[in-house]
């Protein structure tokens, strides 16, 4: 009688190597692994005055005061300011460098805005009649220390001005136009432009 043929045995499953040590983690079956962004190399950075409340205040009355018709592009409340140099693009890893050595002193005075002008690009500005004495020496100071840290200047004339809008074909009549804003200024601040869009104050430096 003939005997039955015999089945091959199964191959077992290669064993999977544990992990060794008792801080190692296996990812549990189905986990989906994230990679963290990057922080950012390099960030674009500017120096500007920051407006305090009452200033925020009065430029967002001048802003809707002009109301820009489309395709313009009012400045939103939060990204207000007044640029004193435009720095650009620096690595990420100077930024304390360069926050200590744009530390200067800075004056007390007050800025009157009331002007309204509209620049080439469809920009919308509000400027003051008359540039203050202690803005002029701020801006030369800042330019020199800017210098100092190798970074490149801006040669065009300084210009002070508050950006309302953007992308402005005409700025309409306004006869009803806001008092002057009278702003108190204090300090300055190092900012930070973001991929998103965003300004984050990097340094404050406030007078004493």
């Amino acid at each position: 009688m003939l005997s039955a043929a015999r089945r091959p045995p199964r191959a077992r499953p290669a064993a999977r190597e544990r992990p060794r040590g008792r801080h190692a983690v296996t990812p549990w079956r189905g986990t989906i692994l994230v990679a963290m962004p990057e922080p950012p190399a390099s960030l674009r950075l500017f120096v500007a005055l920051w407006p305090d409340e009452a200033a925020r205040a009065a430029l967002v009355q001048w802003r809707d005061a002009m109301a820009c018709p489309a395709p313009a592009q009012p400045t939103r409340r939060d990204k207000l300011h007044l640029t004193l140099h435009f720095i650009g693009a620096v690595a990420a890893a100077r930024l304390r460098e360069l926050a200590d050595g744009l530390a200067l002193p800075p004056p007390r005075f007050e800025l009157c805005l009331d002007r309204i002008a509209a620049w080439h690009g469809g920009i919308v500005a509000l400027q003051p009649t008359r540039l203050p004495e202690p803005l002029a020496e701020l801006h030369g100071r800042l330019a020199a220390a800017l210098r100092q840290l190798g970074l490149p200047v801006e040669a065009r004339r300084f210009r002070p001005h508050v950006t309302l809008a953007r992308h402005a074909r005409a700025v309409p009549p306004h006869h009803a136009a806001p008092p002057p804003v009278r702003w108190a200024v204090d300090g300055y601040a190092l900012v930070e432009s973001t991929r998103a869009g965003d300004y984050v104050v990097q340094r404050r430096y406030a007078a004493p």
